[in-house]
């Protein structure tokens, strides 16, 4: 079953986009993660998926961008057809 973003995750990616003192990699991560919110059959980009691990890695981001980055991660395409 394909993955969509979830709504505490899509309010998240919200507020980080919108937030001034965001990182440019945060909200990367963020508006992937907002634009699968209701897409099934959108995957996250390679660009995008490694904005979100360098956000899930760096200890300084806030939890919020920390749960949107996470969606975006878990909505990557293994690469691997079915």
């Amino acid at each position: 079953m394909a993955k969509v973003t979830g709504s505490k995750a899509a309010s998240n990616a919200s507020k980080t986009l919108a937030s001034k003192s965001t990182s440019a990699t945060s909200k990367k991560a963020a508006g992937s993660a907002l634009s699968q919110t209701q897409s099934p059959s959108k995957t996250t980009s390679s660009t995008a998926a490694k904005a979100a691990s360098k956000v899930m890695s760096d200890g300084r981001t806030s939890a919020t961008s920390k749960s949107a980055a996470g969606s975006a991660l878990s909505q990557k395409s293994s690469g691997k057809k079915k």
